[in-house]
C-alpha cells in the first residue's frame, strides 16, 4: 500500500510539473494577443500536445447568444452547437463552474459527439465580470483520466487566456 501512495505522489507530482510549464508556454504564446481564435487555436494545439495521448480531444466552445459555438480544436470533429444547460459544456457554462466527469455515460445529458470519449473536464473562461465567455473541453478515451490536479491546473490555464482576450 505505501508503494502505491509513493507512485501515486510521484505521477500527481509529474503531471503538477507539466502543468507548471504549460501554463509558462501558454501565456508566453498569448501575451498581448487580442484575436480570440488566434489565441484559443494556439493553446487547444499547446494543450492537445502537451498532454496526448492522454487528452482524446482538446478545444473550445464560445458563447453566441443562448448557445455555444464550436471555436478551435484538436481531435475529431466535434458538435457544432450546444444549447444552455446541455450536457457536460452547457452545464458548466450554465453554472460557471469547472465540471470533471468521471465517466460520460453516467452524466445526464451527456452530448455524445464521440462513442470514443469516456470521461471529460470543462472549464469555463470568464470576463473581468465574471461572465462566461467560452469553456475549455477535454475528453479522454480512459475513465476518470481528469482529478483535481487537471481541475486546478486547467483553471489557471483557462484564467489566463481569458485575462488576454476578455
Amino acid at each position: 500500500m505505501i508503494i502505491f501512495v509513493k507512485k501515486t505522489r510521484i505521477k500527481t507530482m509529474e503531471k503538477e510539473n507539466k502543468y507548471r510549464e504549460l501554463l509558462e508556454l501558454v501565456k508566453s504564446y498569448i501575451e498581448g494577443e487580442k484575436c480570440e481564435m488566434s489565441v484559443l487555436a494556439n493553446a487547444a494545439a499547446l494543450l492537445h500536445e502537451a498532454m496526448a495521448p492522454r487528452y482524446f480531444w482538446t478545444g473550445f466552445y464560445v458563447v453566441n447568444g443562448e448557445e455555444l459555438l464550436l471555436g478551435p480544436f484538436q481531435g475529431p470533429a466535434a458538435c457544432y452547437r450546444i444549447r444552455l444547460g446541455r450536457g457536460v459544456c452547457g452545464t458548466a457554462w450554465k453554472e460557471n463552474r469547472t465540471l470533471v466527469v468521471p465517466d460520460v455515460e453516467e452524466f445526464p445529458g451527456h452530448i455524445a459527439c464521440s462513442s470514443l470519449s469516456r470521461s471529460e473536464i470543462v472549464v469555463p473562461l470568464c470576463d473581468r465580470q465574471g461572465i462566461v465567455k467560452a469553456v475549455l473541453d477535454i475528453d479522454s478515451r480512459e475513465l476518470a483520466a481528469f482529478d483535481d490536479t487537471d481541475a486546478q491546473w486547467l483553471e489557471q490555464i483557462a484564467a489566463a487566456i481569458a485575462e488576454t482576450l476578455y
